[in-house]
């Protein structure tokens, strides 16, 4: 059976990272399909190394992007050129490529229509601009398109260019490829955040300004939930302190992490990095390592559990809120992550976002097993 080969290489330029990932793959399979995250250091080569690589290596497609951290099986990069690449057996009838869809989803959903209800095709793994606003907007809209489908991956991570492959480089819409039915595809979603206070109701706000919660000031309601130290002194919650908000018929606790971008203390005011409607719910939820190394556990191994056959490669897309920033130094979480699933060849990235279902997440952590 062709199998999965995982490559993560550094190097100085493009061309010697190229050829560390040619020196890792089995030139004897045949798939057609790599899944490639490009460190931001390299991201003007791109085309380039596509170029290279495909010439070189005989696989056709190359799906993923760019981003400020790189991951594979028990290991972490950060600030340095490199590659983390997943060559994958697939044949061209296992999947589609989804170029960068912007305005052209029906178009494309018009191309592939045939061959998606020939194979049953539901399952995408896709990547985002950052800069894209419509993005939460489109990833229902592909969702729904595909009836119903089930959309993994993650948003490009960069300061200038903020790359999105799906063949060649590009950027600006949502891209990634569909697997056929026959692709054996399980996955998770792990949160880096713990809730603390009680649920609450939204009850009066204007776009992502939080003016009343339960029919009291926001702020108050803030303060009270985030304990009298905190409250003291509401500087030191910056990056500590967060909005989740439940998603609604959730029957795991599942929630969106969302920035506190701005509080008024003068009017009681709270402002999010989402929008908001009265009648929402609103929980708050903090930074927590230790809750997350707890969840990951779990995470991975409620999906080992769930796997139809032995795990033959991965993907993760992890929140550049996590990594080092979360679990420490020295590759904790890629560490944990291999401690639980063993030698599987894996490739991912350090996200700006995190996509599971239709859903944009953030300071998660999603693994997706083929097997």
């Amino acid at each position: 059976m062709s199998s999965f080969h995982s490559i993560h290489v550094t190097s100085a330029g493009w061309r010697e990272a190229c050829d560390g990932v040619l020196a890792g793959i089995d030139h004897a399979a045949e798939g057609k399909l790599a899944f490639i995250y490009v460190a931001e250091e390299l991201a003007g080569d791109t085309d380039r190394m596509l170029d290279y690589l495909r010439g070189r290596s005989g696989i056709a497609h190359w799906v993923g992007c760019v981003g400020m951290g790189l991951c594979s099986s028990g290991r972490e990069t950060y600030a340095e050129p490199g590659l983390s690449v997943l060559t994958t057996p697939f044949a061209e009838e296992d999947f589609r490529l989804i170029p960068a869809l912007d305005d052209n989803l029906n178009d494309w959903l018009d191309a592939t229509r045939s061959w998606r209800e020939r194979t049953l095709a539901s399952v995408a793994v896709v990547h985002g601009d950052p800069s894209n606003t419509r993005l939460p907007a489109q990833l229902i809209e592909l969702s729904d398109g595909l009836q119903g489908g089930f959309l993994i991956g993650g948003i490009a991570s960069a300061e200038s260019l903020a790359v999105q492959i799906a063949d060649r480089a590009g950027g600006g819409g949502l891209s990634g490829v569909l697997f056929s039915g026959r692709v054996s595809v399980t996955t998770g979603l792990s949160q880096g955040c713990s809730l603390i206070g009680t649920r609450h109701q939204i009850t009066g706000c204007q776009r992502n300004v939080i003016q009343t919660i339960d029919d009291r000031p926001a702020l108050d309601v803030f303060k009270e939930d985030i304990g009298e130290v905190l409250a003291r002194d509401l500087r030191r919650v910056g990056g500590y302190i967060f909005a989740a908000l439940p998603i609604p018929g959730s029957d795991t606790g599942d929630y969106l992490v969302r920035n506190l971008i701005g509080i008024d203390p003068d009017q009681g005011l709270l402002a999010i990095g989402d929008l908001v409607q009265p009648g929402m719910e609103l929980q708050f939820a903090r930074r927590d390592a230790e809750t997350a190394r707890e969840d990951l556990v779990h995470m991975v191994e409620g999906l080992l559990s769930r796997l139809p056959g032995p795990a033959r490669g991965a993907l993760y897309h992890s929140c550049l809120g996590r990594g080092r920033n979360l679990f420490g130094e020295d590759a904790a979480e890629m560490q944990l992550v291999k401690r639980l699933l063993g030698d599987v060849p894996l490739a991912g990235f350090y996200a700006n976002g995190e996509i599971s279902h239709h859903r944009l997440y953030g300071y998660t952590g999603v693994l997706t097993l083929f097997s």
